[in-house]
């Protein structure tokens, strides 16, 4: 740490200085709790450095002693209260064995518009109904690693700066430009008027195969994802220009979304 870094012993999970940490592991306290209070959480140094240089403001760190001592400079070097507990004290407040060591609070930022994310993009996906934290994160993921601008989300997918979200993409949340669609299904004629061709992910096996799909480099294309077993809803499939799926083999009839994701983005999300 630097010199003048004020240290914050903290013994009591009841301390107000942790109230922003309190009970993390209760999903759907927290997807409601921190939206409405204007911040999210980060694990894990790397993941707290990543959401640093992407401009949230920090709010506080919660560390454990042993990795106060070895912070990495990037960490060490943000403006914020700095609060350590040993992992017991650590354990009570989160709900869990914080075996990382590092937690953030961050402030959020507003959020972008669907037509914000669009200008200028020639690729994104579009998310329906996806409210598994751990497989929206592997999709952030994939989309930043496979070369996609942008993930639209429908009202009812659950929030990407949720910890667990966060930490699965290994923060890259923050380097794929995201928005809500406001209004569902209707947003997606939103994405067509924006000059998009909309595909819908679908195991069906009367679909266009996506190894023989015709996309030109320049043409834009939006990529429909359902949530895990459902997968997209009717209403969603018939305001797609084409459903397309990936071939499967060994009887297989489907993959997990966070899969199906990766499949298509590095099909589709590739640059010449």
């Amino acid at each position: 740490m630097t010199a003048t870094r004020t240290v914050e012993q903290v013994d009591d999970p009841a301390d107000p200085r942790v109230a922003d940490f309190v009970g993390l592991t209760d999903g759907a306290r927290r997807m409601k709790h921190e939206p409405g209070a204007g911040f999210f959480i980060a694990e894990g140094e790397k993941v707290i450095a990543r959401t640093a240089a992407a401009g949230y403001p920090v709010r506080s760190l919660l560390l454990s002693p042993q990795r106060l001592a070895d912070l990495r400079p990037e960490v060490a070097a943000l403006d914020c209260p700095v609060l350590v507990a040993s992992y017991q004290v650590l354990q009570a407040v989160t709900g869990f064995h914080v075996h990382r060591g590092a937690l953030a609070s961050f402030g959020r930022l507003p959020l972008r518009t669907a037509a914000d994310v669009l200008a200028g993009a020639t690729r994104v996906v579009v998310m329906e109904a996806v409210t598994n934290h751990t497989n929206l994160g592997a999709v952030f993921r994939s989309a930043a690693a496979l070369g996609m601008d942008a993930v639209l989300l429908s009202p009812t997918s659950c929030d990407p700066l949720y910890r667990r979200t966060v930490r699965v993409s290994m923060g890259q949340v923050f380097s794929v430009p995201y928005a809500f669609l406001e209004t569902w299904p209707d947003g997606i004629d939103e994405v067509r008027a924006a000059g998009f061709r909309v595909l819908a992910l679908t195991p069906d096996a009367a679909a266009t195969d996506l190894a023989e799909l015709s996309v030109g480099p320049d043409e834009k294309v939006a990529l429909l994802f359902g949530a895990e077993g459902p997968g997209l809803t009717e209403e969603v499939m018939v305001r797609s220009d084409e459903r397309v799926r990936i071939a499967m083999a060994a009887g297989v009839d489907s993959l997990n979304v966070g899969a199906a994701a990766a499949v298509a983005c590095w099909v589709l999300g590739r640059r010449p």
